[in-house]
C-alpha cells in the first residue's frame, strides 16, 4: 500500500525527464508492474532482493554484535574484503554514498590473482596479516578468484603466529579468529561454508538465496562492513527503511510515483526508437565505486556494452566531444548530490550547463539525490540504490512487453549463463588455488 507519507519519507530523490512521452507507455503500465509482482520473491525468479531490506532491518542489532565481536577477538581493527563481482562492487558502493569510505583505512579490499596486486595489498596491511580481520564473501564458497587469495592469507597468518612462538595447533586457531564468512547458509551448497564450521569461524553471514550478486547491495556482505566501517544504527535502519519504502513504490501502476519504472521506461523507450548507445554519468566523488556497480548491472543484466557509465566531472572533457556531436545520437542521464555548501552556486551552474547540453542533444533526466557530510542521507542511499535495481529489471519487461516478445522462465535480467564460459576453463585440476609458484 502506497501513501503520502510514503512517498514523502524517500523524497531525498528528485528525477526530472524530458524528451519521452510517457504517455505512450500509460495503457501497458499494469502489464509492466504485474509481470514484475508475479515473479518478486517467487522462488527461482532471483528477485528475493525486492523485500530483502525488510529482512534485514530484523538482523541489524545481529550484524552489528557480529562486528564488534570480530574486531574484539583479534584486536584488529581493518576488514579485509575478499571477493568479486556483487560481492565486492556493492560493498564499495554503500561505502562511498554514505561517506564511508574516505581515507581507506578501515576497509580495504582483494580480488585479484596476480603478484603485483597482492604485493599491494599487504602493503596496506603494512606486510602484517595480523593486523586485519578478513570478510570472505562467496555463495558457492568456491569462486576461484576469491579462494586464491583467501588460501593464501590463511597460510601467511599461520606462519605469523608461529613466527610469534605459537605452536602449529595454536597458530591454526589465532589465524581463524581472523575470518568471517558470507556465503550460502546450507553447507551441503558452500565449501566456504564447511571451511566456516569446520574452524570455529565467528558467526553466521549468509548471501540470500535468490539474490544475485548485482542485486545485493543490502545483503549481509554490504551491511556487516557498513557496521564495521563505523555507520550509526539508526542511519542504518533508515537507510533500509527507504528501501523497503522504495519497493512498495516501485510495484505501484501509478508512474507519478513510480520513478524506477520511468527509468525504466526512459531507456527501454531509447532502445525501441533506434537509439543504441546510452550515457548515464555520475557527478562527484561520493559515486566514486557506484560507477562500479553500475557497469556490473549494466553489463549482466541488460547485456549490453553499448551504454557508458561514468563519472564526471573526470570524464566530462573527453567524452562531451562525442557526446555533442551531432552525428552521435544518445539518451542521456545525470545523477547529481544536492549542494548545500561553499561550492553550490558553481556546482548547480555546472550542472545547469550540463542539463541544457543533454536536453539539446537528445532524451535526458536528471535524478538529484540529498546528501548528508560526506555521503547521502540514509534515504537517500537506501531508495536510490533499490531503484537502480528494479529500473534494470523493468527496462527487460518493457522491452519485450512492447515488442510482443513471449518472457522466459527465468528473467534474462537476473540470470547470467555467459559467465561460465570462462569459468570452465579454470575446472579440471589445471589452476590450483593459493598454490604457491616456486
Amino acid at each position: 500500500m502506497v501513501n503520502e507519507t510514503m512517498v514523502k519519507k524517500i523524497a531525498d530523490i528528485n528525477v526530472k525527464f524530458t524528451g519521452v512521452d510517457f504517455s505512450k507507455y500509460e495503457a501497458k503500465v499494469s502489464d509492466f508492474v504485474n509481470e514484475f509482482s508475479k515473479r518478486a520473491n517467487q522462488k527461482g525468479q532471483f528477485l528475493n532482493w525486492v523485500n530483502l531490506p525488510q529482512v534485514q532491518l530484523s538482523r541489524v542489532n545481529e550484524l552489528y554484535d557480529l562486528a564488534d565481536k570480530l574486531k574484539k577477538q583479534t584486536n584488529a581493527s581493518r576488514l579485509c574484503v575478499m571477493g568479486i563481482g556483487g560481492s565486492k562492487h556493492t560493498v564499495e558502493h554503500m561505502l562511498s554514498i554514505n561517506g564511508l569510505n574516505i581515507c581507506s583505512e578501515d576497509v580495504v579490499f582483494y580480488s585479484d590473482v596476480d603478484s603485483a596486486s597482492l604485493a599491494r595489498f599487504l602493503y596496506k596491511l603494512g606486510n602484517d596479516v595480523t593486523s586485519a580481520n578478513f570478510m570472505i564473501a562467496s555463495k558457492s564458497g568456491s569462486t576461484f578468484e576469491t579462494k586464491d587469495g583467501f588460501l593464501r592469507v590463511w597460510e601467511m597468518l599461520e606462519d605469523a603466529y608461529k613466527a610469534k612462538g605459537q605452536t602449529a595447533e595454536e597458530a591454526k586457531k589465532s589465524a581463524n579468529k581472523h575470518f568471517i564468512a558470507v556465503t550460502d547458509a546450507n553447507a551441503e551448497k558452500s565449501e566456504l561454508r564447511r571451511t566456516s564450521n569446520e574452524n570455529g569461524w565467528l558467526g553466521d553471514l549468509y548471501i540470500h538465496d535468490d539474490v544475485g550478486g548485482r542485486f545485493s547491495a543490502f545483503d549481509d556482505h554490504a551491511l556487516f562492513t557498513l557496521a564495521y566501517a563505523g555507520m550509526k544504527k539508526e542511519d542504518m535502519i533508515e537507510m533500509l527503511q527507504a528501501a523497503q519504502d522504495m519497493s512498495a513504490l516501485s510495484l505501484t501502476a501509478d508512474l507519478n510515483v513510480n520513478d524506477a519504472l520511468k527509468e525504466g521506461i526512459f531507456w527501454a523507450d531509447a532502445k525501441l526508437n533506434g537509439i543504441e548507445a546510452s550515457v548515464h554519468q555520475y557527478m562527484g566523488s561520493i559515486f566514486e565505486n557506484t560507477v562500479y556497480w553500475h557497469a556490473q548491472m549494466q553489463n549482466e543484466s541488460v547485456k549490453d556494452t553499448l551504454k557508458q557509465v561514468a563519472k564526471v566531472p573526470d570524464a566530462m572533457h573527453h567524452s562531451a566531444e562525442a557526446h555533442f556531436n551531432p552525428a552521435n545520437k544518445f539518451a542521456f542521464a545525470l545523477t547529481v548530490p544536492k549542494d548545500n555548501g561553499v561550492c553550490r552556486e558553481n556546482a548547480e551552474a555546472y550542472i545547469g550547463a550540463l542539463d541544457k547540453s543533454y536536453i539539446s542533444t537528445g532524451n535526458f533526466f536528471n535524478e538529484e539525490v540529498n546528501t548528508k557530510g560526506m555521503g547521502l542521507t540514509p534515504k537517500a542511499a537506501g531508495a536510490m540504490t533499490q531503484l537502480r535495481a528494479y529500473a534494470t529489471v523493468y527496462q527487460e519487461i518493457i522491452e519485450k512487453t512492447v515488442k510482443g516478445i513471449a518472457f522466459p522462465e527465468v528473467l534474462d535480467s537476473v540470470l547470467q549463463p555467459h559467465v561460465e564460459f570462462y569459468k570452465k576453463n579454470l575446472k579440471g585440476g589445471v589452476v590450483v588455488p593459493g598454490r604457491i609458484s616456486k
